[in-house]
């Protein structure tokens, strides 16, 4: 608790996993909601739509939650060179 406290450990990281996860579910329902959508009903355009839609939400959210991550480990990095 007193890493934490005094910022010796980040908490940041473990929130941009759960938000990544929020993001990949959010994409893959986007998609299936886009998939069948539609005013007559089921259409190829509207299901390949919707797996384009799935896959570059997930591709999207991961790029983005990736480069977030790296500016910690970044961090990190910096923090073992100080202590040597």
């Amino acid at each position: 608790m007193n890493d934490i406290l005094f910022f010796n450990k980040m908490l940041t990281p473990k929130i941009i996993t759960f938000v990544y996860w929020i993001l990949l579910f959010s994409a893959v329902i986007g998609g299936i909601g886009s998939m069948f959508s539609g005013v007559g009903g089921f259409s190829f355009s509207g299901f390949l739509m919707g797996i384009f839609i799935a896959a570059a939400g997930a591709v999207g959210a991961r790029i983005w939650c990736e480069l977030l991550i790296v500016l910690f480990k970044m961090n990190e990095a910096l923090q073992e060179m100080r202590s040597k």
